[in-house]
């Protein structure tokens, strides 16, 4: 049974329905965490879960060796065009080691976490994550604020994007937020779904120390402004190896 992200973030309706997400906003965020003290200009990033590498081609052109890794073969194909020489791309899972011991940043950002079915993939997507820093090496997971979500759920929406008819659900079952995607294009009609887990700083922090890294900071927005578990559009976690 293939996993619901391996096929939904492959697939051209995905990168539709998400085309207009703001992408300054999202360059801002970067430039934000690149003013943080333990970005240096001789640092090693790995994001994962890099998409089609737009943010780790931002990252590069701020001067930063990156390596962006995404399970999503089609993904890599298409950022592997951006390629140079302090920029790489690989398919890779995250729950595996990538390189150990290799970089002093990891990235796992926009909420590219909580997907699993259960803990022991996050173990070890987490320890993957850990495994992959130098010793003193940072992780910051970019997630959502899992509180702020449920309070806020939009049950029922319908998009039309580039002649595609999306008809969106949404639901909180077994502590999971679930987007049911149904998705009419042409005469054909295809289902997709999004499930992420409704994580939450204590959820991160049992995760962490569990991988060697403890939590230094925590955010609350793409501006870096103090985290409020219950107002907060973001959580966004420092954690130190």
């Amino acid at each position: 049974m293939i996993d619901w992200f391996s096929e939904w973030f492959d697939s051209k309706y995905y990168h539709i329905l998400y085309k207009n997400r703001d992408e300054e906003e999202a360059e801002n965020f970067l430039k934000n965490l690149s003013k943080l003290k333990f970005f240096k200009k001789e640092s090693k990033i790995i994001d994962v879960a890099c998409g089609k590498g737009r943010h780790s081609l931002f990252l590069s052109e701020l001067g930063y060796d990156v390596t962006g890794v995404d399970l999503s073969e089609n993904s890599i194909i298409y950022a592997k065009q951006f390629e140079k020489e302090n920029l790489k791309f690989d398919v890779a899972d995250m729950r595996k080691t990538y390189k150990k011991n290799s970089f002093d940043i990891s990235l796992n950002l926009f909420t590219s976490f909580g997907y699993f079915k259960n803990k022991e993939n996050d173990f070890s997507a987490i320890k993957s994550m850990s495994e992959n820093l130098k010793k003193d090496g940072i992780l910051i997971v970019d997630f959502l604020n899992s509180n702020k979500v449920i309070s806020n759920l939009i049950k029922t929406e319908t998009k039309e994007i580039d002649g595609v008819q999306f008809n969106i659900t949404r639901k909180v079952e077994d502590n999971f937020i679930i987007k049911n995607i149904e998705v009419n294009h042409n005469e054909d009609k295809f289902y997709f779904q999004e499930k992420v887990q409704a994580l939450t700083k204590e959820n991160f922090s049992e995760l962490l120390t569990f991988a060697g890294l403890q939590i230094i900071n925590t955010f609350g927005n793409y501006k870096l402004d103090e985290f409020n578990p219950q107002t907060s559009d973001r959580l966004i976690i420092i954690a130190k190896k």
